[in-house]
């Protein structure tokens, strides 16, 4: 099939031929005419599947110019706020709609600015709420809402800010539904929000012939070691390495660059320009390595990652499919890899409880200590350095050892410590959502964007404010936006 089989306004055709696409992917096949149809929808896909293109292609021709805010898009991240509102106007340049982004860690004032003119507004739900408490944006009009990475809204514990938003929208609406996973928790949501939703399901199964998946069971004191060695003797292309903590991706970056890996490091702590400039720069390959938290790294399109690194094991098989899932694209071959330590085992457990996931345990090969600087700017006057400094001597750590991991069970090391490598504690699975609750996140357990810390603005523990921010629908006419 082609995109003319689909029967999109020409101008969206223009547009979708002038960045190089002609045939749909499964899931845009499968998404469009239902959207189009005006069903609610819910879309299971992966990261890198065309999902975005599946609900923006569709909306555009929803559109009404100068009748206020009628799509609204709610995102975990800034990240995928700002993908999604570029792929908007990638695909609405030969059409007159305007789209707001809006997400915390920047100024409030453009954003009320480009509310007023806006026709979609593409949203963080804490900047969201933000709005909504400043009576700064109206929703009356509002036709379509969409929950993109409806799963990671619901780990990073939005699901209570996604709930009052939706309560503030006109209740005959049309609502999709894009997650990667669909957990007990979302499926209540679907229940209690969506009326009769189309379900597609695109294969989320790892293609094992492309994409290769490996684990290597290792002391906490020669996982930085190991991964500098996997750089350099596996790593063909652009690689993307996950640490669960802001504090580790700093500290790997650093250490990278201190032996020789020209890397950079994205996370929730850094301004977006410096963000920025790390996607950027992976993506005209200036860089070859980026280090990255899984919040900071949902929402960034980088083709071409050949390498997956978790240096800290994710938290369950969603985050799991996740990281993985953007490597091994359009055909191409790719390598997954975890370096597991006995801090690990338990969230490792929760990845292989998932029978579609078949990891390999890999072989250790013999490779080079490295010293791991635990505090490098004060140790050292700059990150530069010779490549093979603080290194002392080789070792295999391969063959049969005390402790380890097997899949009946653990058995206990004595050699770890509470502390790891990089003196930090074990990433675990603090924070996010759980049935009954929320739990508490430290400042340094990742990239949470709650309502409160996302935005900088006052709390929304509050009650609601009744009225303020609904008006009439408009009766003018209906203009095209085409024309």
């Amino acid at each position: 099939m082609n995109f003319e089989q689909l029967n999109l306004h020409p101008n969206i055709l223009k547009a979708v031929k002038k960045n190089g696409f002609t045939e749909p992917t499964p899931i845009q096949e499968k998404c469009i005419p239902e959207i189009r149809a005006g069903k609610d929808v819910v879309g299971q896909s992966l990261t890198g599947s065309g999902k975005t293109a599946a609900y923006v292609l569709p909306l555009l021709e929803k559109i009404e110019p100068g009748q206020g805010i009628q799509v609204v898009i709610l995102t975990p991240t800034r990240e995928l706020t700002t993908q999604v509102r570029d792929t908007i106007l990638n695909f609405s340049s030969f059409m007159r709609i305007n789209v707001a982004a809006v997400y915390g860690g920047v100024a409030i004032s453009p954003q009320i600015d480009s509310l007023r003119k806006a026709e979609i507004v593409v949203a963080t739900p804490g900047r969201m709420l933000d709005h909504m408490e400043r009576r700064t944006i109206r929703l009356s009009n509002v036709s379509l809402l969409i929950l993109d990475e409806a799963d990671k809204m619901f780990e990073m514990g939005f699901v209570e800010d996604v709930e009052k938003i939706i309560h503030e929208l006109p209740p005959e609406r049309q609502t999709l539904l894009f997650s990667a996973t669909i957990s007990s928790e979302i499926s209540h949501l679907i229940k209690k929000h969506l009326k009769n939703p189309v379900m597609i399901k695109e294969q989320l199964h790892v293609d094992k012939t492309l994409l290769k998946q490996i684990y290597y069971d290792i002391k906490q004191q020669e996982k930085f070691s190991l991964l500098m060695h996997l750089l350099k003797t596996k790593t063909s292309g652009l690689s993307i390495i996950f640490c669960s903590t802001r504090r580790e991706v700093d500290a790997i970056t650093t250490n990278l660059k201190m032996n020789g890996i020209h890397a950079m490091a994205v996370h929730g702590g850094l301004t977006q320009s410096r963000r920025s400039h790390a996607v950027d720069s992976l993506k005209s390959q200036n860089i070859r390595v980026l280090v990255a938290t899984d919040v900071a790294a949902r929402g960034l399109d980088i083709k071409d990652v050949t390498n997956v690194y978790n240096y800290d094991s994710p938290k369950n098989s969603s985050e799991y499919t996740h990281r993985i899932g953007r490597t091994a694209r359009a055909g191409k071959q790719g390598e997954a890899v975890i370096l597991l330590t006995e801090r690990d085992y338990e969230n490792f457990r929760e990845v292989t409880r998932d029978k579609n996931i078949q990891i390999e345990r890999g072989e250790l090969p013999h490779f080079e200590r490295i010293e791991f600087v635990r505090s490098p700017q004060r140790e050292r006057g700059h990150f530069g350095g010779r490549e093979d400094r603080g290194r002392s001597g080789g070792f295999r750590s391969g063959g049969e050892r005390s402790g380890g991991f097997r899949s009946g069970g653990f058995r206990s090391r004595d050699h770890g410590s509470s502390h790891s490598e990089g003196g930090f504690r074990s990433g675990g699975s603090s924070g996010g959502f759980r049935s009954g609750g929320f739990r508490s996140r430290s400042h340094d357990s990742g990239d949470h964007e709650s309502s409160h810390s996302e935005s900088g603005f006052r709390s929304h523990d509050g009650p609601r404010r009744s009225g303020g921010f609904k008006a009439g629908r408009s009766s003018r006419p209906r203009r095209s936006p085409f024309g």
